[in-house]
């Protein structure tokens, strides 16, 4: 199996042109705020600020199997057909996309209860992927999923705001003294929800050591890890018109 293309070569454009709302920091706020340890933030539909928590039980309407096992198929192959073409177009921004949505694929197969969902810091290994049989496959309960799309925002929220941060665009709300001051109020609290691992000094931990130390090609890596499972589980809980046009606010 040819080796996919290294982190660091990925074009930024898909992760960074999706949409963003600005007020991602008041959502966070509102999260580690939360009284119950079975209430979530969620994003505003207008984006002018942050919606009212709500039971992680209320959760959207799944896509038919039919239609999650279709969408497999066909990300089977584009992930095999991308595949094919490394080494030699590692430098071509579709074939290095095409090849990152074995994320989206694997998120589905884990779904369907076919594979195990690896952290947020290991991507899907091909080969396994591309073995998967979906004969007989069942999705899982629709709680589990809406739970691991809530996993998937938090380390999708986490990818941006630290580059949000950098850029110096992040509005710090109220109460909060600094960036990492809210950061870790998110880690913990994610924990404490069963949504992230437990923190590391104040911290996602990701690559045996501590989000924000991270090096450019680990941060690439973790992004569109994050962005392409959000994606995936934004998608099967019948978020979007279709699979290219789903919406990942964090």
């Amino acid at each position: 199996m040819p080796k996919a293309p290294q982190p660091g070569q990925r074009p930024n454009h898909r992760p960074v042109t999706v949409p963003h709302s600005l007020h991602a920091c008041w959502i966070a706020a509102a999260f580690t705020f939360a009284t119950s340890a079975r209430v979530r933030a969620a994003p505003d539909d207008n984006r002018d600020g942050f919606a009212p928590t709500r039971n992680l039980s209320d959760v959207p309407k799944l896509r038919s199997r039919r239609e999650v096992v279709s969408r497999c198929g066909a990300l089977t192959s584009v992930v095999r057909e991308a595949l094919a073409r490394l080494p030699q177009a590692a430098d071509e921004p579709p074939v290095v996309d095409a090849v990152w949505q074995a994320e989206g694929l694997g998120v589905l197969l884990w779904a369907l209860d076919r594979i195990g969902l690896p952290p947020y810091d290991l991507a899907f290994d091909h080969d396994r992927l591309l073995a998967v049989a979906l004969d007989g496959a069942t999705l899982r309960p629709a709680e589990e999923i809406e739970h691991a799309r809530q996993t998937a925002r938090l380390w999708h929220w986490r990818a941006r705001t630290g580059t949000l941060q950098h850029e110096g665009r992040f509005p710090l709300p109220e109460r909060w003294k600094s960036f990492d001051q809210l950061v870790a109020a998110t880690a913990m609290r994610g924990h404490e929800q069963g949504l992230l691992p437990r923190p590391l000094r104040g911290d996602f931990p990701a690559f045996g050591t501590v989000y924000r130390e991270l090096t450019p090609e680990q941060r690439a890596e973790a992004e569109s890890i994050a962005w392409e499972r959000h994606r995936a589980l934004n998608w099967l809980c019948g978020l979007g018109t279709s699979w290219d046009e789903v919406p990942t606010d964090t």
